[in-house]
């Protein structure tokens, strides 16, 4: 990939080859960033996982960096208000319709069991977006409140992908260092509790974290046992 000269000139302040602890790799992230816009910072964590085993779930940030999500309830008529005090930007079963022919004004979906039915119909919509409910990632439930109330304060859903890694944004570069860096290890302490049981020694293989368009930095970390 050919980078542009500012790109070129970070790699200069720092030595690429170098693993770095998670209080320093966040400060070079912030000491390298030569953008204009406020990036976002990324981590990257490749796993060791067999043909048959992934790692997905989701969590809550300590420090929030994203904007509010509008979050879509489909559930029965009857707990429509249930939903909307609980914070969710719509709720109802009429929404049915609208996604259906092809409304797709907010950020992520929820819904109740009994209308999982009818939402499944949406799968060609929904599916697409990533908007498809999920029982995986909690947002699936019959506790519409609880659901509503983790999205609104910044719930964040992680997965490998085929090659086994894990990408996702743990702050901006904007943020105080040590909050990104509470993000980071939260997110890395959630990681292990994830380890599929069979999984072989070595489940995390590297960690490295970076701004949306600055370079790389490795992260040291090791495994606990």
């Amino acid at each position: 990939m050919k980078h542009g000269k500012k790109y070129m000139d970070s790699l200069k302040k720092y030595d690429p080859s170098k693993a770095y602890d998670v209080p320093a790799a966040c400060q070079l992230v912030k000491d390298l960033h030569y953008v204009k816009f406020d990036e976002t910072v990324e981590l990257s964590v490749t796993l060791k996982l067999e043909k048959n085993q992934t790692v997905r779930d989701t969590l809550v940030f300590p420090h929030q960096f994203t904007a509010e999500k509008r979050v879509l309830v489909f559930c029965k008529e009857e707990r429509a208000k249930e939903a909307l005090d609980a914070g969710a930007t719509y709720a109802g079963p009429e929404y049915l319709e609208k996604v259906k022919g092809g409304w797709l004004d907010f950020d992520v979906a929820v819904a109740t069991p009994d209308m999982m039915k009818d939402v499944g119909r949406l799968g060609m919509v929904l599916g697409r977006k990533g908007l498809m409910p999920n029982p995986k990632t909690g947002t699936v439930t019959p506790d519409i409140a609880g659901a509503v109330a983790e999205l609104k304060k910044g719930r964040t859903e992680f997965r490998a992908d085929k090659t086994g890694v894990v990408h996702i944004p743990v702050g901006k570069v904007s943020m105080d260092t040590a909050k990104t860096a509470e993000n980071v290890d939260t997110f890395l302490s959630e990681l292990q509790k994830k380890k599929p049981a069979d999984a072989k020694v070595g489940f995390i293989r590297s960690v490295s974290i970076s701004s949306s368009m600055g370079p790389g930095v490795w992260i040291d970390f090791k495994e606990a046992e």
